[in-house]
C-alpha cells in the first residue's frame, strides 16, 4: 500500500516549549544579522509565537527565512525551542556514486521561453540550465539560491536582494543585477504575457475595475522605478502594496533568470541554451526526449552527482510511462495515476514516493461567456456537484476534499468554510430562474494533461449534474491541444500545481486581468481583500482576512474544485537520494543511480 501521508505544515507535537521571553537574551540573538539587528521588525514576535506554540515549526522556518533570517540561524533557534533538527537538510549522508545517467519518463514540451511556461514539466527540463534566485525545498521552506540573501521593509513593500558574486553564465559572462533587472522588465512586457506579472503585480501599473466581472483595462508595463539596481550584485523591489510571498514567488517555475541579452540572442532557450546551471542541453525533440549533460567548464555551486539526465516522452500516456518503468527502460516516472497504484503493489525493485500537496483540478467556468456570465447558472453547476463523491469515485479517495475556492488546509492562512452542500432541486430552480426551465446542455473540455484521473472526475461530474437538469457533454482533447487552449475554453478541467501559500494561487488565478485568470473573474472587493491578505505576516491575522477572500470566491461560483490530490512518483530502487517535491519540481542535485 502507498505510504501514509501527512499534510505539509501539520503541527509537530513537542513535549515542551519554552517562552521566548526566557530565550531572548541568549538564544534569540541567533536570529539577529551580522549588524546586530533583526532583519525585520516582526522577527521577535514570530519567535515568540513559535516558542508559545501559536506557530508551527514549518511556519516559523518559512517566515523567518522569508524575512531574511539565515537558514542556519532559523533552524538553530527552532531546535532550541522544540528539540527538532538544528540545521537545514543536508546533502545525502551516504557515499554517492558519481556519474551515470538518470532516465525519467515525463512529457517533453517546448522550452522556447521559460517566462511563458504554463506547465511544470517544461521547467523540469530547463531548471538544469537556467536557475532561480531562490529555492523552495520539499519542506516548503524557501532559501537563497542565486540570491545570497534579502531583507524586507517593515511594511513588506520594499525588498532588497544581494546576489552571489561567484556565478557565471555558461558563455563566460558574469551574473549581475543587470540580468535580474532585465528579467523583471521582460516579465512585465504586455506582449509577452508572462504569468510572473501576476505574482509581482505590485511592481506594475494596475488596471482599474469598477464592478464585479468587468474586465479591467489591459495591464501596462513595469512601473517606473519599481525595480532599482543598487550595484553590480544588489537590487531593490519597490512594490505599490505589501507582499509577503516575494521570495517564494521567485521560485515559481516561470521565474527562471535568463541572460540579460536573451531576446537579442534570439529569444529561444532551446536554440541558444545559455544558463548558470550545472548542465548543458545536449539533445531536444518535443514529444520525444530531452538530454542534459554535465557542463565541462565547471559549475559555481555544489556539483550534482549525475553526469546526465534524460527525459523520455511516452506520448503523454501515463500507462505507457509506467510500463517503461516496469520493463526497466526508465529509472523513474513523473507521476503515477491513482488508478494504476495497484499495479505497483508487491513489485520488487520499485519504490513508491507519496506526498500530500496543494495540486488540484478545477472545473472552471469563464464568467464572460454565456451561459456562465449568469451567476445562477454557475451556482447551479456547483449545487449539482458532490465534491466528496468526486474524490471517492474520481480519485480513489486519495486526497482531501476542497471547498471551491482554491485555498486548502496545507496553506498556513487557510480558513475552514462550510462545504457547498449538493442540492439538485435548488440547482434546477436556479436554471429555471435563469431562463432554462427544461434544463441546460453544457460542454466540459478535458485534456488529461496530468493523467486519466481528469477524465474520470469529469465522468462522475457528468452523472451528478444530470440530476440537476444539466446535460454535460465531455469534449476529450489531446493534452497538447488543451495546453494550447486552456485559457480560452468556456468550461474546462484544468490541473493546477502546488503553491506553498494560498495567496499565491489566488494572485495567479483569480486576480483581475492576469494572464492565468482562465475564468476571467474580476471582482474589486475580492482584489482589495486579497491585497490586505498579501500584506499580513501573521498567519492567524491573515487567516481572518482569507476567510472573507475564500467566501467571496466560493459565493461567486467560478468553479467546482472537488479535492486536493495526493501525488505519487515511482522510481527503481537503484535511484538513491530522491525526494518528491509537492510542486513536482525535480531537484536531482542529491540523486545518483546505484548500479551495485
Amino acid at each position: 500500500m502507498p505510504p501514509k501521508l501527512t499534510l505539509p505544515g501539520a503541527r509537530r507535537r513537542v513535549a515542551t516549549r519554552r517562552s521566548v521571553t526566557g530565550l531572548r537574551k541568549r538564544d534569540a540573538e541567533l536570529l539577529r544579522g551580522a549588524d546586530g539587528r533583526y532583519p525585520h521588525a516582526y522577527v521577535p514576535e514570530l519567535a515568540d509565537g513559535f516558542a508559545a506554540g501559536r506557530t508551527d515549526r514549518r511556519g516559523f522556518l518559512r517566515t523567518a527565512c522569508l524575512l531574511g533570517v539565515s537558514a542556519s540561524a532559523a533552524y538553530a533557534f527552532a531546535g532550541l525551542v522544540d528539540g527538532g533538527p538544528m540545521a537545514p537538510p543536508a546533502r545525502a549522508r551516504d557515499v554517492p556514486r558519481r556519474g551515470g545517467e538518470l532516465r525519467f519518463a515525463m512529457e517533453v514540451m517546448e522550452i522556447t521561453d521559460p517566462a511563458t511556461f504554463a506547465w511544470s514539466q517544461q521547467a523540469n527540463i530547463t531548471r538544469w540550465i537556467v536557475e532561480y534566485l531562490t529555492r523552495t525545498g520539499p519542506d516548503n521552506v524557501t532559501l537563497p539560491y542565486l540570491a545570497e540573501g534579502w531583507e524586507a521593509s517593515d511594511d513588506l513593500k520594499t525588498w532588497t536582494f544581494t546576489l552571489r558574486r561567484d556565478v557565471r553564465w555558461s558563455n563566460g559572462d558574469r551574473f549581475t543585477a543587470d540580468d535580474v533587472v532585465a528579467n523583471f522588465q521582460r516579465w512585465f512586457d504586455p506582449e509577452l504575457g508572462s504569468p510572473n506579472r501576476s505574482l509581482f503585480d505590485g511592481l506594475g501599473e494596475r488596471g482599474e475595475v469598477t464592478q464585479a466581472n468587468t474586465p479591467p483595462r489591459p495591464p501596462a508595463g513595469l512601473r517606473a522605478g519599481a525595480v532599482e539596481k543598487l550595484g553590480e550584485h544588489s537590487f531593490r523591489l519597490h512594490l505599490s502594496r505589501p507582499d509577503l510571498s516575494v521570495p517564494e514567488s521567485l521560485y515559481n517555475y516561470p521565474a527562471a533568470i535568463l541572460h540579460r541579452d536573451f531576446d537579442a540572442m534570439g529569444g529561444d532557450l532551446q536554440a541558444n541554451p545559455i544558463g548558470t546551471g550545472p548542465y548543458a542541453l545536449a539533445a531536444f525533440a518535443a514529444g520525444e526526449e530531452a538530454r542534459l549533460v554535465r557542463r565541462p567548464d565547471g559549475y559555481w555551486g555544489a556539483p550534482p552527482h549525475l553526469d546526465a539526465i534524460r527525459y523520455i516522452d511516452q506520448g503523454r500516456d501515463r500507462r505507457q510511462m509506467l510500463g517503461a518503468l516496469l520493463d526497466d527502460q526508465v529509472d523513474g516516472v513523473f507521476e503515477v495515476d491513482v488508478g494504476d497504484l495497484p499495479l505497483l503493489e508487491g513489485i520488487a525493485g520499485i519504490d513508491l514516493h507519496a506526498v500530500s500537496t496543494a495540486r488540484t483540478g478545477v472545473c472552471r467556468m469563464r464568467v464572460d461567456t454565456p451561459p456562465f456570465d449568469d451567476i445562477r447558472v454557475r451556482r447551479a453547476v456547483q449545487l449539482g456537484a458532490d465534491n466528496r463523491d468526486l474524490l471517492i469515485n474520481g480519485y480513489n479517495r486519495r486526497g482531501v476534499i476542497a471547498e471551491n475556492h482554491h485555498v486548502g488546509p496545507m496553506h498556513p492562512e487557510y480558513a475552514t468554510l462550510p462545504a457547498v452542500a449538493r442540492d439538485p432541486a435548488h440547482a434546477r430552480q436556479l436554471l429555471a430562474d435563469a431562463g432554462y426551465p427544461d434544463g441546460l446542455q453544457l460542454t466540459l473540455t478535458v485534456g488529461n494533461v496530468q493523467g486519466p484521473w481528469e477524465q474520470r472526475v469529469a465522468q462522475v461530474l457528468q452523472q451528478q449534474l444530470r440530476q440537476a437538469g444539466i446535460d454535460l457533454k465531455l469534449e476529450i482533447v489531446t493534452p497538447s491541444d488543451y495546453v494550447r487552449t486552456w485559457t480560452q475554453v468556456a468550461f474546462g478541467m484544468t490541473s493546477w500545481t502546488h503553491r506553498p501559500l494560498g495567496v499565491m494561487a489566488l494572485n495567479l488565478g483569480y486576480r483581475s486581468g492576469q494572464a492565468w485568470n482562465e475564468t476571467r473573474y474580476s471582482n474589486p472587493e475580492f482584489d482589495a481583500k486579497l491585497d490586505t491578505a498579501n500584506g499580513l505576516l501573521d498567519p492567524n491575522a491573515r487567516r481572518e482576512v482569507m476567510e472573507e477572500v475564500q467566501r467571496i470566491l466560493q459565493r461567486d461560483a467560478v468553479m467546482v474544485q472537488p479535492f486536493w490530490r495526493n501525488q505519487y512518483v515511482a522510481t527503481r530502487t537503484r535511484v538513491r537520494g530522491y525526494q518528491t517535491h509537492p510542486t513536482q519540481y525535480h531537484q536531482f542535485q542529491d540523486v545518483w543511480v546505484d548500479d551495485a
